[in-house]
């Protein structure tokens, strides 16, 4: 029996190995998708809208693979860590990928993307504190210059679109409400993943400095660390995700971290590996 078993577990691992290689072996069509809930949903929706499957009626942004009614060109999905999407790019046909981790491999969402999705204020990217910090001086200091011009101007001028401010009523950077003296000296710690959010934090950097306030970013590249230790109060703040990604977060870990802004959005796009344009599919 044990011999079955262990025959049985070999065969399923080659099976999955092989249908990873992509075409050559199982003659489908493979689709990188992020594996978290929210953005595996963006994913499907993004590929939805181009026509190249149908999701249930009913599925929103906890969309799964599962949610799939029709999938006419026999899609085979592969579900990788968001971060991970761009380096199995070129094992697979298409790649859905995030803009911030399509900016860190050198693409280019707007030359390179095959379709990219509009840019949705439900995704925005949000600064986010540990409940009971959100109305803190410090809360509302960085907040001020988050969604100062200068910081908007920065991104429509860096990013060309790739990365869209969502900043409406843009601050000069400080907030009037806010007694900067008693602030001067302080740290600001802030966990961020590299392209764009720690870029822009280091305008925000600027802005603060003026107050004598200085701003710590610790770089993470995973989507799990940033949420922990904002909990547990060992950063002060977090600037990765949008907002479905937290509401889900939570739900899932009992954390208790809110937004506080929500500055920009990054439009997802669907990019070629193997496959040059979303043509080849459909033949």
């Amino acid at each position: 029996m044990k011999k079955k078993l262990l025959a049985l577990a070999l065969a399923t691992v080659t099976v999955l190995g092989a249908s990873f290689t992509g075409c050559g072996s199982s003659g489908k069509i493979t689709v990188a998708v992020p594996n978290d809930t929210t953005n595996e949903a963006r994913a499907l929706l993004l590929l939805q809208e181009n026509g190249l499957l149908k999701l249930k009626e009913d599925a929103g942004i906890t969309a799964t693979v599962a949610d799939i009614t029709e999938n006419p060109y026999d899609i085979d999905f592969k579900e990788v860590e968001a971060a991970q999407v761009p380096n199995v790019l070129k094992d697979v046909d298409y790649a859905v990928i995030n803009s911030n981790y399509a900016l860190d491999a050198k693409l280019n969402p707007f030359k390179d993307a095959l379709a990219i999705e509009g840019s949705s204020s439900a995704y925005s990217n949000v600064i986010a504190v540990k409940e009971g910090n959100e109305d803190a001086d410090l809360t509302k200091a960085l907040v001020a210059a988050v969604e100062s011009q200068k910081v908007a101007d920065f991104i429509t001028e860096k990013y060309e679109g790739a990365v869209v401010s969502t900043i409406d009523h843009p601050t000069d950077g400080f907030d009037p409400s806010v007694d900067y003296d008693a602030l001067a000296g302080q740290t600001i710690t802030v966990a961020a993943s590299p392209t764009p959010h720690a870029e822009i934090l280091a305008v925000v950097k600027d802005i603060l400095a003026e107050k004598n306030i200085n701003l710590e970013v610790t770089e993470f590249t995973d989507y799990v660390q940033p949420n922990n230790v904002v909990d547990s109060g060992e950063i002060y703040a977090n600037y990765f995700q949008h907002q479905p990604y937290l509401d889900d977060f939570n739900a899932e870990n009992g954390t208790h971290i809110v937004s506080v802004s929500a500055p920009h959005v990054e439009p997802m796009g669907i990019y070629g590996g193997k496959k040059s344009s979303l043509d080849d599919l459909k033949k």
